[in-house]
């Protein structure tokens, strides 16, 4: 079996390691444009269970991972000068460059071919293939090419956001909610090694208009959220890696193959950062791609199809509270007109996945706290 891949982030890496095991003797070559040691942002965020479907079929992975993951146990919100914890709620990092070198580590020791700086602007140059894997990300060149036969819909969110990082070692997943006289900025920051942080920054249209970060250069950009975040930077640098404002793409597509061609990852979907599950939601693809083949090795159309009935219901979900959750980011400005503990609740209960009772179970000491300020102010109940 001949295997192409497009795309060399953490969903090509994988395939072409998960696939070249299960099929030693097939070929599999996996195309990335950039060069070893380069990628796009900062850090790679997990819930505390999202890797854990990897220890069955593939611990040497997980373990070689999870070796270099920061993690904590706690979500912090700031929001009206309050800092409110929400216990519990455990996440874990790593540096994206970190990952990508374990992934590419485990891809070559099972003899997959990676070419890098190789920027694939044809399908046709990939040469003869038995197999297409787009993991090509949003831009998806594989996507775009058979669009219509994937039957792909692409809607931008309002909100723009830009990637930064932080020479500051934040000690939870925080969420900073400020008001300023120019608008309301949205900060996600949390720690992806000892001494570095990923730092995104959330506008609405309007207050990205009315500073006018659309005519503003990278660094003009990063100066002005570091002056807007001061206070939780404390004296730390925001840093640029292809730091430029964006619109978050609401992709996803009708049919996940066509013919020989099949998406995973972003290229398939898109999963809004808020939720923290689009690298998870990638690997668990190609493991359950690369089931698909094995249990069809002699029809590569049975095992795409197989692959789609299988792991669509399960996307289906997490995709639906990851619509809600970014519905809930593109208002986040009405929101921050509640009062902190009202703000904190809506906040945890955005996608719809925590109901009363297990938020109880699993963060207590929010909960009490949440119902002591309720008691201590019964004009909000």
């Amino acid at each position: 079996m001949r295997v192409k891949i497009l795309g060399g982030g953490p969903a090509g890496l994988y395939a072409g390691f998960r696939i070249k095991r299960q099929f030693p003797a097939s070929e599999v070559v996996v195309y990335e444009q950039n060069a070893v040691g380069e990628t796009f942002g900062f850090g790679v965020v997990f819930s505390d269970k999202a890797l854990e479907f990897l220890s069955a079929e593939d611990p040497e992975t997980l373990a070689a991972i999870t070796a270099g993951l920061e993690s904590w146990s706690d979500i912090e919100l700031r929001i009206h000068g309050e800092s409110i914890r929400i216990d519990g709620v455990v996440f874990t990092a790593i540096a994206r460059l970190r990952l990508l070198q374990v992934l590419r580590e485990r891809a070559e020791s099972a003899g997959v071919v990676l070419v890098n700086s190789k920027l694939i602007t044809d399908l046709a140059e990939l040469g003869e293939a038995d197999l297409v894997i787009g993991a090509d990300g949003v831009n998806s060149l594989v996507r775009r090419t058979y669009e219509k036969e994937f039957g792909t819909k692409l809607d931008l969110l309002n909100n723009r956001f830009a990637w930064f990082g932080a020479t500051k070692p934040f000690n939870f997943l925080t969420q900073t909610f400020k008001a300023t006289p120019e608008g309301n900025f949205n900060a996600h920051h949390y720690r992806y090694s000892p001494d570095m942080s990923t730092f995104l920054v959330e506008v609405n249209e309007q207050t990205f208009d009315r500073i006018g970060f659309a005519s503003m250069s990278e660094d003009e950009s990063r100066v002005k959220c570091e002056q807007v975040f001061a206070e939780e930077l404390e004296g730390a640098r925001l840093v640029t890696n292809k730091s430029l404002w964006r619109r978050f793409p609401n992709i996803s597509n009708a049919h996940w193959s066509a013919g020989k061609y099949v998406l995973v990852g972003d290229a398939l979907r898109t999963a809004h950062f808020s939720i923290g599950s689009g690298t998870r939601l990638a690997l668990e693809d190609v493991q359950a791609l690369t089931k698909a083949l094995a249990e069809n090795p002699n029809s590569i159309p049975e095992a795409l199809a197989a692959f789609e009935a299988g792991r669509r219901p399960i996307v289906d979900k997490l995709i639906a509270a990851s619509a809600r959750s970014s519905g809930w980011y593109e208002k986040f400005e009405d929101h921050m007109k509640l009062p902190g503990w009202e703000f904190a609740m809506s906040y945890i209960g955005r996608s719809g996945r925590i109901d009363p009772e297990r938020l109880r179970a699993m963060s207590p000491r929010f909960v009490a706290g949440f119902e002591a300020w309720r008691a201590a102010h019964p004009e909000f109940a």
